[in-house]
């Protein structure tokens, strides 16, 4: 199965952190499943990082694809498609990233792995 992993799972699964659950966790090392990090993510990882609200121990673009190559995990594009479906979507979450994640979790039939519970609201599978 693709899954789609939310900003914060990414983080969470590199650093090990105890707020990923036992069920995503085992979802994401499955080796039956492909995870994908989409590339809204990779812009929000850069404007928390240019804002301070991230730190990270290398730039952006060389910690994502350093990240993306150990963990096997592949780039999900922003398509133009993603983009036009965000226009249709009701205002559950209004953060910009989380919508665009949800469109492309529709888009492309793709179950989200996120503690977020709004995101449900979207009828998208939610991997928590």
């Amino acid at each position: 199965m693709r899954l789609l992993l939310d900003t914060h799972v990414f983080l969470w699964w590199l650093a090990d952190a105890p707020d990923l659950t036992h069920n995503a966790r085992k979802a994401i090392a499955s080796p039956v499943n492909e995870c994908f990090l989409s590339l809204a993510s990779c812009w929000e990882l850069a404007i928390k990082i240019s804002i301070g609200k991230l730190k990270l121990s290398q730039s952006v673009d060389r910690f994502v694809t350093e990240q993306m190559h150990v963990n096997s995990f592949r780039l999900l594009n922003i398509e133009f498609s993603h983009v036009a479906k965000v226009e249709h979507l009701p205002f559950h979450h209004r953060d910009p990233f989380d919508r665009l994640l949800v469109a492309q979790a529709i888009s492309e039939k793709m179950p989200i792995v996120s503690a977020d519970s709004v995101l449900t609201n979207y009828g998208i599978k939610r991997i928590w």
